[in-house]
Order: C-alpha cells, then structure tokens, then sequence
C-alpha cells in the first residue's frame, strides 16, 4: 500500500488495485497492539482513503482435511472485514481453471446506451434507462510500429500513418483533390455518381424513441432468433412512478407469458432501426428493482431458411430402435456440465477466454524474444479446449454401449465425393452419367453444393443447368426449390417437343439428370418419378419415341427407395422402368 500511495499520489485511483492470493489456512501472527480484527479495520479504511481496490482470491485448491478449522475460520472472518469496509471483492476457488479465471485484469463501467421514454402509447411513456447486459469479447487489434523514429526522441509515438493518393486514369501521374473526387456506387455495369449533398439529403434519420409495437406469445420468440448482445431495461433510478410502472408491466407480461415487441432508435439521427423483444426480468430480491432482457431480432432479409429432411420421413428400417434411442440418451446427458448434485465444471464467470489467455502468453515471449517459437498449449487451458479424461473415463461404459448400437461402414462408392467428381469431367459426360444416372446404381450425393452465388430467378437458354442449380442453392424462400424444379420441367418439354430429329436430345438429357440430382438433394423423388412417367406418355403421343430410346441407352431411371427415403418406387421397379419404356406404355 506504501508503494501505490508513493508512486501515484492521490491522483489515479483507479489505478491503487491489489490482487491478495492466498488459501487462508495458516496462523497470523498476533500485532503488538489491538487485535487482528482492528489491525485489519484500519488497513480497509486506509485502502478507502486512498481509492485502493483489491481482488482477494482464496484458492483452496485440494483441501487439506487434517487443517485447522479454527485458524480457517479466523482467516476468513478477516478477509470479510475487507469485503465489508473496503472495495473488495473475495472469491473462493478449487481448481487451477478457477484460479485462472477468477482474475480480471480490467473492470468495464456500465454506461448507457438509452435514456429516454418507453412509449407504450401516445398517452402513455415510462423513463427507462438501457444498458448493454453482455458484450462480445473482441480480439485485440494489433497495430503498426514504427523505429524510425530516432532513439533521443522521448516524445515519439512509433505510430504509422496511412495516407491514401486518388490519382487520374487519363493522367497517373496527376493527383485528384478531395474537392474533384465524388462518391461512386455501382448499379450494373454502370458507375452513378453521388455527391455528398446528395446523399445526405435521402438519408434515413428516425428521432431518438424507443415504441412498442406489440405483444407475443413468449413461446413464439425461438432462443435462436436472438442477434447481437444483450441489452437490459431499467426502470429511471430515483423515479418512484417509473419503477412500479416497469414492475406492473414485467410481472402482468410474466404471468401471461408474454413478450413486448418493440422499435429501438438509441440515438438521434441513427441510421438504422433496431427490432428486438422484451423478456421480463421479475426480481426475487426486494432491493433489485424488475427490469426486461432486450434481445435484437432478425428482419425478414436476415432469417436463414435452412430445409433439412425429417428423420420422420425415413423409413421404419431406418428408425433408431428403443436401445439406440436410450444408448444416445444416455450420451447426451453424461455431456452435462451441470449434473444434479455437483458443482457446475468451467462456470462463465470463472473460466477464462483460452484463444485470449493463449495470445497474451505468447505476446509475453514475443515481447522478450521475436524469434520465440509458439509454446505447447498449457495444462490448464487444455482443461478448458479438450475433454476431461476424467469424465470420459468415469462414462467409458456409456460410450462403449453407444458405439455398439450404431454401427459404421466405409461406403466405397462415396469415397471419392460425387460433386468433386462431376467438377472434374465435363458436362454430359459418359462420367457424370455414370454417377448420377446409372438407375439403381446411382448414389444420393453426401451434401449439397451448388457453385453459384447468382440470384437466378428463371431458368435460360444458354445454361439451363447452372441456372437451375443457382435457384436451387437459394435459401432466401423455401419457395426456388419448388419453383426451379418446374421450371426445368417446362424447359425438358420445350427441348424435346422442339427438337428437330433430335438435336436438342442431349441438352434435354443433361438438364434431366440435373434435375434427377436435384430432387434426390432435396429429397423430392415423387415430383421426378410422376414427371418422367409424363414425360414418357408424351413422348407416346406426339410420335417421339426417338427420345425415349435415347434416355433409356443411357438409364435414365426412376428415384428408388434407395437413392431418397422419401420415394415410393422399390429398387426392381426402378431396374424394370428401362424395359418397360423401351417396349411401350
């Protein structure tokens, strides 16, 4: 304490701070005058005289029993006088992972984001203050260093400066001046040019407001719609008629389950509109006001639809049976952290930030030698990245019993993927064929890739195929899937009826087996199997047998139960649809 009082004066408080790290199960020597309890009442009320702060950590880390429970209890009883009579914070801890966790290096002040009214209704406003509840931990930026500077300038900031030259394409060698450039936003091919004024006359500028627009069922609000960090309402500090307006409004919301829907504008002139949700946030201490948990929610741009297929839709061969089920059960609930009874194992507040922690390790070589190599990760962080052996141990049978119910095999006809396959050969390949529609030989790709990041709408001319598989790769609405599968329906029969004597055949075909890939993805064999059997009685009718020849030569099939769970077609049936088409419906 004599030091930090020397050193910074009594300016700089918040700079006194001292971190006490002991296990508090040895003797304190008595002092020559007074008792423990009033040599440490005077040390606190010093530490608050001067603005000093200390973080007292008591690891107890493996507890020795045969301790003396009455030299430990006097030790905390100390300890406490701190807590009570100075700014101290006291945490317990019992493993290596808490001791390292439980020191911050830096306390962040709330402040405010909002302060302002909650408008129920024109008639109706409560004043509330916001404030951010979490807030991501970024990564430190690491900025540029310069030794240019001489070694006697004490005042040198080592700073790198960037300066940016905007020069002419007619003349290079000639700089263009802030006042003759102008912004440029694409639209197309085109450049259009909009200057500063411009602008910012069309900017959207809302007034400073937080409304509700309404109330929802709580049910309704899925935890994964939440976006961004999290914000808490309170209710003014100090304001009577705010604070039991808040508590009124939070508990009637809790009690009906409900949810406030509500259009945030933090500051004036924002240039963008927040939607999030209110949660009420009912308080069981009589001293902590009630408030609400405001989370950001997606607009409609923002949802990702990702369509995935049931497990219902499998077949009842492919089910899980009672002790699979129970075998996966099982697993997952030895994955709990918090098991009934124990101690949760790595607690948020206890439990540091590995990528950070390991960062700052190696900056500390770094700092001592540039060409130290990256150290082996430590013990206590790999506590944290990796299992416990511990808990894998204890549940070596709950593992065992679940890898026997599920047993894996090797598929040799995937273990070189299909789509990797197809990149590498040409369109309408005999080897694309081969894979993709080679009857009950053909096999369901393992994932869904479509290269192209175009927004297609419609399927053209010049290539049908990439822009089918452009709509299909769409997840902006559930609805291209459908739409780019009749889509391609309409352009085989354009092909095909427009044919003349059968130049048009391979295009066809190859737009048929990109649409046989499709719906085996997206598990959609019935749209392909009913439009194929169309296909063939078409064919039937306008005396073009020629084409159904032709995809029988290379075994264009129906979709068996094989390829998609979801078919009705049975693998013989599928084998059987070639000699079927070749002798006539």
């Amino acid at each position: 304490m004599d030091m930090l009082i020397k050193k910074f004066g009594p300016t700089n408080k918040g700079k006194k701070r001292l971190c006490l790290i002991t296990n508090a199960l040895h003797p304190i020597k008595d002092p020559y005058e007074g008792t423990k309890e009033d040599q440490v009442s005077t040390i606190a009320s010093q530490m608050m005289a001067q603005g000093m702060k200390m973080d007292c950590v008591i690891a107890r880390l493996t507890q020795n029993m045969e301790a003396n429970k009455r030299i430990m209890e006097e030790n905390d009883l100390l300890l406490r006088v701190f807590s009570n009579k100075s700014s101290t914070k006291t945490v317990y801890v019992e493993s290596p992972t808490k001791l390292l966790g439980a020191l911050r290096t830096r306390n962040i002040s709330p402040v405010t984001i909002y302060r302002g009214d909650l408008e129920l209704s024109p008639k109706l406003n409560i004043k509330v203050w916001v404030y951010k509840k979490t807030s991501e931990e970024k990564f430190p930026t690491l900025k540029r260093y310069s030794n240019k500077a001489p070694p006697t300038d004490k005042f040198a900031t080592h700073e790198v400066k960037v300066d940016y030259e905007y020069k002419s394409i007619e003349d290079p060698t000639r700089v263009v001046p802030p006042e003759q450039r102008i912004k440029g936003y694409r639209y197309g091919p085109q450049v259009v040019p909009i200057s500063s004024a411009e602008l910012e006359a069309v900017k959207f500028k809302p007034d400073k407001s937080v409304k509700l627009l309404g109330f929802a069922n709580a049910s309704n609000i899925m935890r994964h719609y939440y976006m961004k960090d999290v914000n808490i309402f309170i209710a003014e500090p100090g304001n009577a008629k705010a604070i039991l307006a808040v508590s009124a409004l939070a508990r009637a919301m809790k009690e009906m389950m409900k949810v406030a829907i509500v259009r945030c504008v933090w500051r004036q002139g924002q240039g963008n509109v927040v939607v999030g949700v209110l949660t009420p946030n009912v308080s069981d201490n009589e001293n902590i006001p009630d408030s609400f948990c405001f989370n950001v929610l997606p607009f409609a741009e923002d949802v990702r639809e990702f369509q995935f297929p049931s497990f219902s839709n499998l077949p009842s061969s492919m089910q899980p049976n009672q002790q699979q089920q129970e075998a996966a059960d099982r697993l997952v609930r030895m994955l709990d952290l918090a098991l009934l009874g124990k101690e949760e194992i790595l607690q948020p507040d206890f439990t540091p930030n590995p990528i950070l922690e390991r960062f700052y390790r190696y900056l500390e070589l770094k700092s001592k030698d540039k060409d130290a190599a990256v150290p082996p990760l430590d013990e206590t962080l790999k506590k944290i990245t990796e299992p416990d052996p511990e808990i894998l141990f204890q549940n070596k049978s709950v593992i065992e019993d679940f890898r026997r119910c599920f047993e894996l095999k090797e598929n040799p006809k995937l273990k070189k993927s299909t789509r990797r396959l197809l990149k590498e050969k040409p369109s309408g390949s005999d080897d694309e064929r081969e894979a993709l529609g080679n009857g009950s030989d053909a096999q369901p790709m393992d994932a869904i890739e479509y290269p192209s990041k175009i927004k297609t709408e419609k399927i053209g001319d010049a290539n049908p195929v990439q822009d089918f598989e452009a709509m299909m790769s769409r997840r902006d609405s559930p609805e291209w899937v459908s739409k780019a599968i009749q889509y391609m329906k309409d352009k085989v029969f354009e092909l095909v009826e427009n044919s003349c004597e059968g130049d048009s055949y391979q295009k066809a075909l190859e737009c048929l087996t990109a649409l046989r890939k499709g719906c085996i993805l997206e598990q959609e064999p019935k749209q392909f199997n009913d439009f194929i059997l169309h296909l063939y009685k078409f064919c039937q009718q306008k005396d073009l047998k020629s084409f159904c020849e032709y995809l029988a030569s290379h075994g264009i099939t129906l979709i068996s139960k094989t390829e998609a769970a979801d078919s009705e077609v049975t693998e013989d049936e599928a084998k059987t649809f070639i000699v079927k088409s070749e002798q006539g419906f």
